[in-house]
């Protein structure tokens, strides 16, 4: 099961934790694949994932328009039907389309909010944190904080992190820095029942040791039997079992970002038959032809393709 938090928010109370998938975005011909997606959404669901969060990075919420954005979100909540929590990703470099965004995911039925720290602007710590609020005091919504210095420019400290902490609707933070010493310093300065969730899978294991409470997953798209296995045993406290799992789908966690992320995943998806077609949209481009091959090596040692 997934690990059980009750966020602070009055009157609601929301299950947020182990494998969660930051699942992708099928296109066919240029647009949004509902049948797809469905289908994905209702595979996860069998397999164990603990929460979907459609709209991410992963999900290519970036050249999504807004109709589309909110229809993969609709689509999502109305596929899942309140069997495992929803996160929609809502995040964007304005403030004011991010409230936006988080009204719809609020008014759609999502049980929370995934919100990016803005990118491009480089905010300071004190933009980071008044952007924070202004959505949260707006929305009225729980929100998970989404930090990835990596992709947005922008590191938010974890001080900031401890101060948004503070208001009642920002219930948690995805930690996507590859830094165990930032995301120790979260779970030190954040209240108890803040959730603190991996945004690398390479971190999983070793986030849930310090004290957090799952991942949220790239590799779930493709393997969310396993991803879910390995955070279930170690909340069972089973670590040998998780460890052995961790260790096994390491390779996987690399050959995921041979490229920039979702093109190895939507890749892999394809070749195990799972989407129609590897398609994304421009800027990204297809796999090539070596990483491709690499990839192909990495799922037949798993025993995911033939």
């Amino acid at each position: 099961m997934a690990s059980k938090t009750k966020a602070n928010t009055k009157g609601q109370k929301k299950q947020i934790g182990g494998a969660i998938v930051a699942i992708i975005t099928p296109f066919k011909d240029g647009n949004l694949d509902e049948e797809a997606l469905k289908a994905l959404i209702k595979w996860h669901i069998t397999a164990g994932t603990n929460c979907i969060v459609p709209c991410g990075t992963t999900g290519e919420s970036a050249t999504l328009s807004h109709e589309e954005h909110m229809r993969v979100v609709e689509i999502t909540i109305e596929t899942v039907k309140g069997r495992i929590p929803v996160i929609a990703g809502s995040g964007s470099n304005s403030t004011a389309e991010t409230i936006m965004l988080t009204k719809h995911a609020k008014n759609a039925g999502a049980d929370a909010a995934l919100v990016i720290t803005p990118y491009y602007n480089k905010p300071s710590q004190e933009g980071l944190y008044q952007h924070f609020i202004a959505v949260a005091d707006e929305c009225k919504f729980p929100m998970v904080l989404y930090n990835v210095p990596g992709r947005t420019g922008v590191n938010m400290f974890p001080e900031t992190v401890a101060r948004c902490a503070k208001n009642r609707y920002i219930i948690g933070i995805k930690e996507a820095t590859g830094s165990l010493k930032q995301v120790t310093d979260v779970i030190r300065l954040c209240p108890k029942n803040f959730i603190v969730l991996s945004g690398d899978d390479f971190t999983a294991f070793p986030i849930m040791a310090i004290g957090g409470r799952g991942v949220i997953s790239v590799a779930s798209n493709v393997v969310p039997k396993e991803m879910a296995s390995m955070m279930n045993a170690f909340e069972k406290g089973n670590l040998t079992k998780a460890r052995q799992l961790h260790l096994k789908l390491f390779p996987l966690f690399d050959a995921l970002f041979y490229e920039t992320n979702p093109v190895p995943a939507k890749t892999a998806l394809a070749m195990m038959g799972k989407i129609p077609t590897d398609e994304v949209r421009l800027p990204l481009a297809s796999m090539s032809d070596a990483n491709k091959k690499r990839l192909e090596g990495v799922l037949k040692d798993i025993k995911l393709i033939k």
